[in-house]
């Protein structure tokens, strides 16, 4: 072999930097044809291993294989260029030793990266165990990776500048006061912004809302130091990043990967107009295709129930019946469900909240398949719209306060001695009139 490298150097020995720039394509040659061997053959051959392995499952094997092992190879073809480059004549001492200081940090942060994707593979695989939920490892995890990248970015300085690792850290540890009072807020914002990039909780295009700080809209940037928010008002906030890890916020991301929108709404009912329905009443709501198995269910139940109180001996009295308000919202619960724009597969209930001096609030608790705000409140005022629409069929009536404007009055006929029917006006829903007072004796 150097028999070979002396005729090559004498062959070129006319042609100035001729032989230093074979010998260096050479060593580039080869640290390219290890890094293409390591990944076509050995990394093949470990896919085949961890298949194999039964302690990787399908997520677990997924994660390491394109992740952590990957990365790993890297350093195959960093070796053959730190061992390669000293062997290249001609090259000055400090190019060299650079080459190898930069070859020797790039697989030391290589190996640190890797071993923090394990890491997060181990936490994915632990977070499928039952007991995951109540014992998380997760920020164990995250701390020895800030310890680990702490290490390895002071061993790359010390590499570089050609010191000894430990004099760095007793440096290091003598002006950790000093370095503290000066940069806090820095270090601060630091930790929060690999917190917030680690666990995903905030990212470019989120809305989130965060009352604390004025912040209802978009994220727009994230930087160290600060996150802008594009306020729906078309304002923009800028939120310190450490308030993001000190201070609640709410982020509606997950509310649009969940594929449902709450409704979250009442109907403010007239308590006054909820009665029970005669048996005419009930035949004439078999109209509405949607109530027919709810009356025939609540047939067979009363029918039931009614009979063992009538063996009892109990009074008619007792006997329960059917109300337009139950039926009305047996109507609203099929309605609700027939809607392909509503998510079935989430929560959907029809429901009576606590009566006030405002009526009685029946909440439509649901949620729409599109997300979208246009489309949302589409969704719910269509919903709305039917239902204040429908209601006079259920003879139920919406509770709404009186304003100052003009009564509206309705004639009504009243009998006299002469048979004649004189009009008298009337107004809605008026309370009866007082009793005169007596005579004084």
């Amino acid at each position: 072999m150097q028999l070979y490298l002396d005729r090559l150097h004498d062959a070129l020995a006319p042609y100035p930097w001729a032989y230093t720039i074979t010998v260096l394509s050479a060593v580039l040659l080869v640290a390219w044809l290890a890094n293409f061997l390591t990944k076509r053959v050995l990394l093949r051959g470990l896919r085949q291993l961890l298949s194999k392995s039964p302690f990787g499952g399908a997520q677990h094997d997924h994660g390491v294989r394109l992740e952590v092992i990957p990365r790993l190879a890297n350093v195959v073809p960093a070796l053959v260029i730190s061992a390669g480059v000293s062997l290249v004549p001609d090259l000055p001492p400090q190019l060299v030793r650079i080459i190898e200081n930069l070859c020797q940090v790039f697989i030391v942060v290589t190996i640190a990266v890797a071993v923090a994707k394990a890491l997060d593979a181990i936490n994915r695989h632990y977070e499928q165990r039952p007991q995951a939920r109540n014992k998380p490892i997760k920020g164990y995890l995250q701390v020895a990776k800030i310890v680990m990248f702490a290490l390895v970015a002071i061993s790359a300085v010390a590499t570089m500048i050609g010191a000894q690792f430990l004099h760095i850290v007793t440096g290091l540890g003598a002006m950790t006061a000093v370095l503290m009072l000066i940069f806090q807020d820095t270090i601060l914002s630091l930790v929060a912004s690999v917190q917030i990039s680690n666990d995903g909780r905030v990212r470019v295009g989120d809305w989130i809302e965060m009352p604390s700080e004025n912040a209802d809209g978009d994220v727009i940037d994230i930087a160290l130091h600060t996150i802008t928010v594009q306020n729906w008002d078309r304002t923009v906030t800028t939120v310190p990043t450490k308030k993001l890890l000190s201070d609640s916020f709410k982020n509606w991301r997950f509310m649009s990967e969940g594929g449902g929108r709450r409704i979250k709404r009442a109907l403010q009912l007239d308590q006054r107009s909820v009665r029970f329905l005669e048996p005419d009443e009930i035949e004439r709501f078999r109209r509405f295709i949607v109530l027919d198995e709810y009356l025939d269910r609540k047939e067979r139940e009363l029918r039931e129930w009614n009979a063992a109180l009538a063996a009892r001996g109990a009074e008619p009295v007792n006997h329960r019946r059917v109300t337009n308000l139950g039926t009305f919202r047996a109507y609203v619960q099929h309605y609700l469900r027939g809607r392909h724009d509503i998510n079935q597969d989430l929560t959907l209930l029809v429901r009576q909240l606590q009566p006030t001096e405002s009526g009685l609030p029946l909440e439509i608790y649901a949620f729409t398949r599109d997300t979208s705000w246009g489309v949302y409140e589409g969704i719910q005022s269509d919903i709305f719209d039917h239902l204040l629409a429908i209601l006079p069929e259920f003879d139920l009536r919406v509770f709404q306060a009186h304003s100052d404007a003009p009564v509206e009055v309705r004639l009504r006929r009243l009998p006299d001695d002469t048979g004649a029917a004189p009009v008298a006006p009337v107004a809605p829903h008026a309370a009866p009139p007082l009793p005169a007072p007596p005579d004084d004796d």
